[in-house]
């Protein structure tokens, strides 16, 4: 039987999913997620992001197992969680954003507690590969609670891998990380990804996403407002900046180029923001020369994750 026929088109699937919070003598009802269709592809890497309180937490939550949802339908790898909780829960394997661990236990020693819960036989537990992976071989026998928080951010991705599943959830891993564990922590992830595990992540950090993901959805106010490849995604801002930076720094904007969205940058540079196909770059160098000036250099900026998040998800209003 071939791969093909045997492997799920999705790795997360989600229909019609619903969840309130009840409330309380001091709090009204709080729905968190209004009916999200999402479907996440075998094999991608796929960011979930959206502001604070947006339903993020709430979604992945309900996939683990730990929030139980209101309404609709939720498949991992094809296992509906409700039909088979436990098949379900064994595909997916979550890191949380708390550091919530036993400080009394070493590394090794929560690695195989982790793995017995899961079922997984002594003959096939890979707990020193995994701390190798992350780093913390040397760590092995050392108590938790002496580990650096970054350490502890790492040996969570390892205890989310001890049963091996196909999908692996990161929600916000690098919170409080510094640089170049983070990039260590990324050459893992990017590894694992390479032999066919699905990733899902949720970032503050957009860079991280742009670089990353290969696609993206954006939930606010427990709503999906997109889900689309990065590319797709990043094109819906449509605006580009082209920078000239003057032979001599500029204080203001020449009148010859008035009728344009520019300005002037700390540096003295001229930056000009146009809509790509509908205003000529040539005709704007054109009109910069003809007011006398010099060019030194010139580059054009085009919008990031950040930009178009922003301008998804500012001032909406809750429905």
């Amino acid at each position: 039987m071939s791969d093909s026929y045997t492997l799920p088109e999705f790795a997360l699937e989600a229909t019609g999913l619903r969840k309130t919070y009840r409330g309380s003598k001091l709090s009204e009802p709080k729905e968190a997620l209004k009916g999200v269709d999402l479907k996440v592809p075998r094999g991608s890497i796929f960011g979930l992001l959206g502001p604070n309180g947006a339903g993020k937490s709430t979604f992945i939550n309900i996939f683990a197992g730990l929030v139980k949802k209101t309404g609709g339908t939720a498949k991992t790898w094809g296992i509906d969680i409700d039909q088979d909780s436990r098949g379900a829960r064994a595909a997916i394997g979550v890191v949380p954003q708390e550091i919530n661990m036993d400080v009394f236990f070493t590394p090794y020693e929560a690695l195989e507690l982790m793995a017995g819960f899961y079922g997984v036989p002594k003959a096939e537990r890979k707990t020193d590969e995994l701390l190798e992976a992350v780093g913390l071989s040397d760590k092995r026998n050392a108590y938790v609670r002496q580990l650096s928080g970054g350490m502890k951010r790492r040996l969570l991705v390892a205890k989310a891998m001890v049963h091996t599943p196909p999908v692996l959830v990161l929600d916000e891993p690098t919170a409080g990380v510094d640089i170049e564990l983070r990039r260590q922590l990324w050459e893992y992830v990017r590894e694992l990804h390479a032999r066919g595990t699905t990733i899902v992540l949720t970032t503050h950090y957009l860079e991280e996403a742009q670089e990353l993901c290969d696609q993206i959805a954006i939930i606010d106010h427990g709503q999906v407002i997109a889900c689309e490849p990065k590319e797709t995604l990043l094109k819906r801002m449509d605006s580009k900046t082209l920078v000239i930076e003057p032979a001599e720094a500029l204080t203001t904007v020449p009148a010859e180029l008035a009728e344009y969205d520019a300005e002037i940058r700390d540096d003295g540079a001229l930056a000009i923001t146009y809509r790509y196909g509908q205003q000529s770059v040539a005709e704007m160098i054109e009109k910069f020369r003809a007011a006398g000036g010099r060019i030194e250099d010139l580059r054009t900026e085009e919008a990031d994750l950040e930009d178009v998040f922003l301008a998804l998800t500012y001032n909406r209003q809750d429905a």
